[in-house]
């Protein structure tokens, strides 16, 4: 029996072990993502309310349109809980053809809408759409299929290196183009984790890191708004009233809270001071009106959704669960780590949401449905990663 037949056999006698009785869906990620969720929506209203107020005339505007994803998001995980995640593997290369192409269309002026200076969305009549966001899942879903299908070959560097890294770079070209050097990152931080827990040689890998210094400095250098993203990094305060603006205003949203924070919607900065206070960095007004402990909660449930999406690639049944739960979990944490990063003023701004959190219909939703992937690998058996018994047909 080959690899491919002995996976299909473990994971039909592991279902057949559990009879009739519920699949077995992990409590514990299931209520970090809820927590997260929850948290998200309040302060995106405390972040947004005044803003919204005033230029819009209506304080629930950003937050009754966070909560309409949300409530998608949730229908979207609760389908992916019930029909389970081995329904994606024949979809991931449709999906993947479907993200390209809603990336070459974003670029598209009429199509595309340009905001702060990059085109990244597509406006529907009653939403809009970020096919970069999109693309990051399609990602994660094809590298598992393609790095379950080939796991035999995946040293041969024809085979299990080159292909994977031109799909990737094809997709990070395309964000480039938009620009979105954040998810540009994110896609290139998926690839590297998935390889290398796939068992690409580390050569290939280094490589590949060495060959891409020089390139993405050409594009940090080449534009100016980015070079002076890496001045405000290196010392926020000399530029406080210019390009270190935003990183500043983040940091005194920080210090300001304490330990306990000023209390929920007490914050000031938010007030016209904290550009991107319900989007990129939420997690600054989290840490001043809930103060170290809101933050040390963040990090805290973040972690548990690390943990237990670790834990479901463990224990999947078959090895394209396996994968995919490693690179949505990769997805999830890389976001939320860089994030964080650049909020403290410890890496220069990416542009990148914090996952659950942050104000953003298209990435709200997926990171939803990418956590209800994550519930329904968690509720396999086994563990294609462990040793199992020999399954005879």
């Amino acid at each position: 029996m080959n690899a491919e037949l002995r996976s299909e056999a473990v994971y039909d006698d592991a279902r057949a072990d559990q009879g009739d009785e519920a699949p077995a869906y992990d409590r514990v990620l299931l209520w970090a993502v809820l927590a997260l969720t929850a948290l998200g929506l309040t302060m995106v209203y405390s972040a947004s309310a005044v803003k919204a107020a005033q230029g819009l005339g209506d304080s629930f505007y950003f937050v009754k349109r966070q909560a309409a994803a949300a409530g998608l998001g949730m229908a979207g995980m609760i389908a992916a809980m019930r029909f389970g995640y081995r329904r994606l593997e024949p979809l991931a290369y449709p999906i993947l053809l479907v993200s390209l192409i809603a990336l070459i269309l974003v670029l598209i002026p009429g199509i595309g809408s340009m905001a702060g200076g990059a085109r990244r969305w597509i406006r529907l009549p009653l939403f809009s759409l970020q096919p970069g966001e999109i693309a990051k899942v399609a990602m994660a879903l094809y590298l598992a299929r393609s790095l379950s299908r080939k796991r035999e070959k995946v040293r041969d560097f024809s085979i299990g290196f080159v292909p994977h890294t031109i799909v990737a770079g094809l997709f990070i070209l395309l964000v480039l183009g938009q620009p979105d050097f954040g998810t540009a990152v994110t896609i290139g931080l998926i690839l590297f984790v998935m390889l290398f827990c796939s068992g690409a040689k580390i050569s290939w890998l280094v490589g590949t890191v060495l060959v891409s210094l020089p390139i993405a400095w050409h594009l940090v250098a080449g534009k100016e708004y980015r070079m002076k993203r890496i001045l405000a990094f290196l010392d926020p305060w000399k530029h406080r009233q210019d390009i270190g603006y935003q990183v500043a205003e983040s940091l005194m949203s920080v210090g300001s809270g304490g330990l306990t924070g000023l209390g929920l919607g007490a914050g000031k900065q938010k007030l016209y001071y904290l550009p991107e206070a319900h989007t990129d960095f939420i997690i600054a007004v989290i840490g001043e009106e809930l103060g170290l402990l809101g933050i040390l909660a963040v990090l805290v449930l973040f972690g548990v959704v690390l943990w237990r999406g670790m834990r479901a690639a463990f224990n999947a049944p078959d090895a394209f669960g396996a994968y995919l739960a490693l690179g949505l979990t990769a997805l999830l944490g890389v976001q939320a780590i860089v994030n964080m990063l650049v909020a403290m003023g410890l890496l220069p701004t990416k542009g990148l949401t914090l996952p659950f959190i942050s104000y953003g219909g298209t990435s709200l939703v997926l990171s939803l449905v990418s956590a209800g992937v994550l519930l329904a690998i968690s509720s396999g058996t086994g563990g294609f990663l462990r040793p199992h018994r020999t399954v005879r047909r």
